[in-house]
């Protein structure tokens, strides 16, 4: 691990898989997938997957592997999918997309990339 990476533990509320990206769940204390672009995430899970009520590892910032859901080329703001991985985020006019950080490594579907954790939005 890098000195320069944030890990905190969760409770995982449902199945979350290594390498992709969470939100908090229905308290302060559990994680659940992405699952929308405009989802509050928070950081991108280690390579240790968790079921329902096991404790969950998230990396809340630093540069992260995550898995991608789609072509992404470096530099790509990056969001979430429907099931946690990683897209490129693209608002359409007046939209907000809730974004996880900054793709440094371009990939496709299936590939595990970096992202330099860095949660914020953007509007199309």
């Amino acid at each position: 691990m890098s000195r320069n990476q944030y890990i905190s533990n969760f409770i995982a509320a449902a199945a979350v898989a290594a390498f992709t990206i969470v939100k908090l769940g229905a308290d302060d204390v559990h994680v659940v997938p992405g699952a929308a672009v405009g989802d509050s995430l928070i950081g991108v899970s280690t390579d240790i997957p968790s079921v329902t009520g096991e404790r969950c590892d998230v990396q809340l910032s630093g540069a992260a592997d995550v898995l991608y859901g789609g072509t992404v080329v470096r530099g790509d703001l990056l969001t979430s999918d429907s099931t946690g991985r990683a897209v490129a985020a693209a608002p359409a006019a007046g939209v907000n997309n809730r974004v996880i950080g900054v793709a440094l490594v371009s990939g496709v579907v299936g590939d595990v990339g970096k992202v330099m954790i860095s949660q914020g939005a953007v509007q199309g």
